[in-house]
Order: structure tokens, then C-alpha cells, then sequence
């Protein structure tokens, strides 16, 4: 099944990237720059792209992403510390953001020939991100077979859809994924920050998978407190 990936750079996509390259025809990854603060997972993706040797589009979505105010990933708003789960972190929300990247890469499927999309959303992403749900994949998958309607049949492949970011990481780790070059730091500084949402789930996935994460963490030990914190809430 000849798949497109799209990756953004981080630990979830790249995983996947590694994972289509072995298990189907991976013909190109696409990732987007929508004027992201943390942009540079962008250069993570490229690497992967040269890793697997596969073409690489960079979409230009700043214009759009400029149009879609109010989150900390795109605004000049703090992104907060803690787990991934709590209520604060909905502030790094950018509305429709999967349902046009989604989108642009159905188009660029239809016009290669390709058989299928494939995308990291992962049963974490549930409770945020309202555009990562099953039901919207199902719902999602099924507009698009609406709108290619005689033209092309590309179908959705969300294989983390129901799964967690741990088992991510054991299934990046058999496909020989690279670890130490993904980005998820929501900060984007020199280092993972170890404090954001997203840097304590990738470092909590690590240790629930029991495997070695080769990340360099500014606070390498503040996820314990978030996830206790957590469990208690």
C-alpha cells in the first residue's frame, strides 16, 4: 500500500515514518509549517525523510496558522508546565489543526497515486485534542471518500488511534526508530524542557515501555511530580 506519512518531526510520527517504511510502500512524508513556536521539529522531520530516503514537502500554513489565534503553540502565550491530561493544557489547542493538515495531504495522496494517509494521533491525544479522536478519524475518512468520490480511493491509517504513547515507543523501538532525533518540546529551546506537557508524556512513555530514552532534558526529573500530581487530581 503505497502511504504517505505525515510528520511533524516528533516522537509519534517519526515512529510511524519507520514503522510504513517496513510494513508498506512509503512514497513521501509531509509536514507543515504553520508558524509553530516549536518549528524546529520540522528539522527532525527532514532528517527522517533523508533517513529513509523519501521525499519531504514542507506545506506552508503560516497564513492559516496566523488566522488561528489563541494557542500557545502559535501565540506569543506561555505553554504551560504538567501532564499532558490536565485542563491547562488545552491552551496548546490550534483549532482544525489535524482537519487541514488532513486534508492538504488527502490532496497530495489523490494527486500521486497514493493508497493511504497515515497519521500519529494516539489515544493521549484524546482528552485535548478534539481532532484526534476515533470518531472524527472515522468521520474524517469517510468525507474523504465523499470528495475523491471517482477520482481516487485514499484511505486513513491511524494504527496508534486506540493505543498509548508508550506503546509507541515500544513499537518505534522495533522498527529501529532513532529517538535521540525527534522533537516534542512544545518550548523549542536548546534541549527538551522536561517540564511541558508533551516532554513529561514522552519521558512517562519511555519509562512505561521500559525503554532507554536517549533525551536531554533540562529537568530531567520533574515528570515524576506531574504524574503523581496527576493521580492525584
Amino acid at each position: 500500500m503505497k502511504t504517505i506519512v505525515i510528520c511533524s518531526g516528533g516522537l509519534d510520527s517519526v515512529s510511524l515514518a519507520h514503522m510504513v517504511a517496513q510494513q508498506h510502500e512509503l512514497t513521501r512524508l509531509v509536514s507543515f509549517d504553520y508558524g509553530q513556536r516549536h518549528r524546529k521539529e520540522l528539522d527532525y522531520a527532514a532528517l527522517c525523510a533523508q533517513r529513509l530516503a523519501v521525499p519531504h514537502d514542507i506545506i506552508d500554513l503560516r497564513a492559516i496558522g496566523a488566522a488561528l489565534t489563541g494557542s500557545a503553540l502559535t501565540d506569543d502565550i506561555d505553554v504551560p508546565d504538567g501532564h499532558y491530561a490536565e485542563e491547562s493544557m488545552r491552551i496548546t489547542v490550534v483549532p482544525n489543526r489535524n482537519a487541514i493538515m488532513l486534508t492538504i495531504a488527502f490532496g497530495v495522496a489523490a494527486a500521486r497515486g497514493d493508497d493511504s494517509v497515515a497519521t500519529a494521533v494516539h489515544g493521549g491525544d484524546h482528552f485535548i485534542y478534539p481532532d484526534c479522536r476515533p470518531a472524527f478519524a472515522e468521520a474524517f475518512d469517510a468525507m474523504q471518500k465523499q470528495a475523491l468520490d471517482g477520482y481516487a480511493d485514499v484511505s486513513l491509517y491511524t494504527p496508534f488511534v486506540h493505543r498509548t504513547k508508550a506503546d509507541i515507543v515500544t513499537e518505534g523501538y522495533r522498527f529501529g526508530t532513532p529517538f535521540v532525533d525527534t522533537w516534542s518540546c512544545y518550548k523549542g529551546g536548546a534541549h527538551h524542557c522536561g517540564r511541558c506537557g508533551t516532554c513529561v508524556e514522552r519521558r512517562e512513555a519511555f519509562d512505561l515501555a521500559g525503554v532507554s530514552d536517549p533525551t536531554t532534558y533540562d529537568d530531567p526529573d520533574f515528570w515524576v511530580q506531574a504524574v503523581a500530581q496527576r493521580g492525584q487530581g
